[in-house]
């Protein structure tokens, strides 16, 4: 479809030259000599920019962009003056013109203002469309679960989300706290404002308030240009602050600061910046065990923890793992173009038999994993992995021949290591502090037992 200009100019010459030149470009040009001949033919068809003079009779520019203004607050629109007339093209601006232009009009300079305001349109589109996408993205009904544990996470997230108070976010590892804060920024006032996410744990204790309020050219070593900071990335939304109870002392008092007072000073600066900013925070810890051994500040912990959401592991909500298990594979099934209905009887016991330490992170991956291998219409219990298997309780036939106690030995201490580097990830150094041994022990064993890992 061609784009669509409303050229509205009294002076006969100059208004045909300039529907001429915009005709050339491939535009769709719909001439008006005077601003209530234009106004009425806005109303009876779609136009996607406004070009028109400031001066004319009967209605002037500046009164048309009014009137529109009104009913399309988002329409674009270039208003053509004399050098006289500057301040009433500034004016134009005020009231929410997009673009003027001085006569004599260069023609090249029109076109090159209309391609650019058409393409800061589309782009204005495009981010309300993905605005649109990730609001249904994580929209309530994004967080999986029937189970009396969830429904009250469900209830305090509503309830929640439509006021500007500071949340906490407690859960293990894996039980979706970044779904859950995304959910309630996304569902909120600060909808259409940004989303900043700031991992605490990943951040040197020397940077991280450098990273979270900016600093100054030449504040310390590397600091070689002016850096803005989460917070002023953040400034009308949402500041996501994960693993908050990784935290230094020190940073923590800076923060508790930049909350209360609503400004943050930059390293190497001491003038404050305002900022507006929703605090959102999750910890896997018990945060209240933290304050009371000294790790975490009392008055920071009061000001985070407004509203306390707990996140319930699998193990809590059992009755979830089916609902879920149907989610991603719904998920990948279509991410892989694959023709799975759904998983069978047996699988779907492993999978709810199975302690998932690893919580729903855990079981998103398993179930990704078992459909890029699974070549019928429903996964069984050979797509998941042994460790799954060998988790629940075995059935003992004593009519079965047994395995010597080495063999036996082997098998278990086998399926043990493989569950346990599946559990840290395969970090070969994390699995063995976990098993107790060391890591050179770990490599010996897992080529022993031929173990791929």
């Amino acid at each position: 479809m061609k784009t669509k200009i409303l050229l509205v100019d009294d002076e006969v010459i100059l208004r045909e030259n300039i529907a001429l030149i915009l005709r050339q470009e491939g535009y769709e040009v719909v001439e008006a000599s005077n601003g209530e001949e234009a106004f009425e033919k806005y109303l009876n068809d779609k136009f996607d920019i406004l070009i028109s003079d400031i001066e004319m009779p009967k209605m002037k520019g500046i009164e048309l962009l009014e009137k529109i203004s009104r009913i399309d607050p988002h329409l674009i629109s270039i208003f053509i003056t004399a050098y006289g007339s500057l301040e009433t093209a500034i004016a134009a601006l005020r009231l929410g013109a997009s673009d003027y232009i001085l006569k004599p009009i260069d023609f090249d300079e029109l076109i090159l203002k209309v391609k650019r305001l058409l393409e800061f349109r589309q782009l204005v589109i495009e981010n309300q469309l993905y605005r649109r996408e990730l609001q249904k993205q994580y929209s309530f009904d994004k967080i999986i679960g029937k189970s009396p544990a969830m429904q009250k996470v469900f209830e305090m997230i509503k309830s929640v989300a439509e006021t500007n108070s500071s949340v906490l976010i407690t859960g293990n590892s894996g039980t979706g706290k970044e779904l859950v804060s995304r959910a309630i920024h996304y569902n909120g006032p600060r909808r259409d404002k940004p989303f900043v996410v700031v991992n605490c744990g990943a951040i040197p204790e020397t940077l991280i308030e450098s990273e979270l309020f900016g600093h100054k050219k030449g504040s310390f070593t590397g600091a070689i240009k002016d850096k803005e900071g989460y917070f002023q990335a953040a400034n009308g939304g949402t500041l996501f602050l994960d693993e908050i109870s990784e935290m230094p002392l020190q940073s923590q008092v800076r923060l508790l600061r930049a909350i209360e007072q609503k400004e943050i000073i930059p390293v190497g600066s001491s003038t404050p910046i305002p900022v507006d900013v929703r605090i959102i925070s999750a910890t896997n810890k018990n945060l209240y065990k933290e304050v009371e051994e000294g790790r975490f500040r009392s008055d920071l912990y009061y000001r985070l923890n407004v509203v306390e959401i707990h996140l319930p592991s699998l193990s809590e909500r059992v009755e979830d793992i089916p609902l879920l298990v149907e989610y991603f594979v719904d998920k990948y099934r279509k991410e892989m173009n694959k023709n799975i209905k759904g998983v069978d009887v047996d699988a779907m016991k492993a999978l709810m038999n199975y302690t998932w330490r690893g919580e729903v992170r855990e079981l998103e991956n398993v179930i990704e994993r078992a459909v890029i291998f699974c070549k019928g219409e429903y996964i069984t219990i050979n797509e998941l992995p042994s460790y799954i298997i060998s988790d629940r309780v075995p059935d003992l036939n004593l009519a079965s021949e047994f395995k010597s106690l080495e063999i036996a030995v082997n098998e278990f201490e086998k399926e043990y290591i493989r569950k346990a580097l599946a559990q840290n990830d395969y970090d070969k150094e994390k699995t063995a502090r976990m098993l107790g041994v060391s890591t050179a022990t770990l490599y010996r064993r897992i080529k022993e037992l031929k173990i791929l890992a």
